[in-house]
């Protein structure tokens, strides 16, 4: 029997425990693998009645019976750990790598999945000698409370390929927890290009910033052409790093990376037709790097946009949006207390002192 630990559970730790629960404890794999989520007290405590998850496609998995601890001592103590999940954010990864230690042992595989890029590097540096995989999570989940998560949008799984693919694949996918859906409730894929895939989806996420400073719901702002602008040029700024560096990017979205800048900066009224599918969202959800400056916490500004301007400094390709975005988000992080609410014209001239040669929208 494998032993899995999911590390840090929050949003997507309990979406994917939920499903290996699931499937570890269906009559036809009972002994296949056991299960145990590691999180903060506070959060054990909401999943202590049960969890339930749901989808976009109606699926459901409900009743499921995690077994949460808070404190790693003692945990290895009659059986090892064969594989960490480690679902916790960036900012959290070197003091989580701190307490792996407690735990990890010479043949334990170590799971990352966090956004933006490079963050498994400082689990790598931790455990040089133990396998690391990244995985790529596409789709957001949100608490809809007592102990039910849902996963509102869509995408699949990825997981870096290894030899370890068939465990991977047999403990998160069951046809028959999808209540007969033709679309599983936890779409599952593996890769040999993760860097690529990895790159790919920070241009997708270069706009949590945006949301962030501009304090506003992600459709509010998709709906403002001042803000898609400089999202535009962000994505621009991405691809010129990529192209430079020669990763051939993976199509992500329903269009190809190199066409979203395009379809960011169309006016308003072509705008709502063409991306007519970026709109159907929930019009009070807001990403997670607005909820980090709203709780005045330190967010993951250095693994999504800071990480374009530092490989942009090694290619010798500027990036003065991000740059600009990087160091206004580091400034409201400093003083929580009076957090600011940015328009989009207000953006654009902060921008624009870092790009004096431009005369006219960012």
């Amino acid at each position: 029997m494998n032993k899995h630990l999911i590390f840090g559970t929050g949003l997507i730790g309990s979406y994917l425990g939920t499903v290996m629960n699931q499937i570890a404890q269906s009559s036809d794999n009972i002994g296949m693998a056991k299960v145990v989520w590691y999180a903060r007290p506070s959060w054990a405590e909401k999943l202590t009645n049960g969890v339930r998850i749901t989808d976009f496609n109606q699926n459901e998995i409900a009743n499921a019976k995690p077994s949460v601890i808070t404190q790693l001592a003692g945990l290895t103590d009659e059986e090892p750990i064969d594989y960490v999940w480690l679902t916790v954010k960036c900012t959290a990864v070197e003091n989580a790598s701190k307490d792996l230690c407690k735990i990890v042992r010479p043949h334990t595989v170590i799971i990352c999945c966090q956004n933006g890029l490079d963050s498994h590097m400082t689990v790598k540096r931790a455990f040089p000698n133990n396998l690391v995989l990244r995985v790529m999570v596409p789709f957001n989940v949100v608490e809809q409370g007592n102990g039910h998560f849902h996963r509102g949008s869509e995408g699949t799984l990825t997981i870096e390929t290894s030899a370890h693919d068939r465990v991977f694949r047999r403990l998160l996918t069951e046809p028959s927890i999808n209540n007969g859906s033709d679309t599983s409730i936890l779409p599952l894929a593996f890769t040999e290009e993760m860097t690529a895939l990895q790159w790919a989806k920070l241009q997708l996420n270069l706009g949590n910033s945006v949301n962030a400073l501009a304090n506003i719901p992600v459709k509010a702002m998709l709906e403002d052409r001042g803000y898609r602008l400089i999202i535009a040029a962000m994505m621009s700024e991405l691809l010129t790093v990529t192209r430079q560096a020669g990763i051939v990017l993976p199509n992500v979205a329903a269009v190809g990376p190199r066409v979203i800048p395009w379809v960011l900066r169309l006016p308003n009224v072509l705008f709502k037709r063409v991306a007519n599918q970026m709109l159907q969202i929930d019009p009070h959800v807001k990403t997670s790097m607005w909820w980090d400056l709203e709780l005045g916490r330190t967010t993951e500004i250095d693994f999504l946009n800071q990480k374009v301007v530092e490989y942009g400094q090694q290619l010798g390709v500027a990036c003065p949006v991000n740059q600009a975005i990087v160091s206004t988000v580091k400034a409201v992080e400093q003083h929580p207390e009076n957090r600011p609410t940015y328009s989009a014209d207000e953006l654009t001239n902060l921008i624009k002192s870092f790009r004096p040669d431009v005369k006219g929208n960012v």
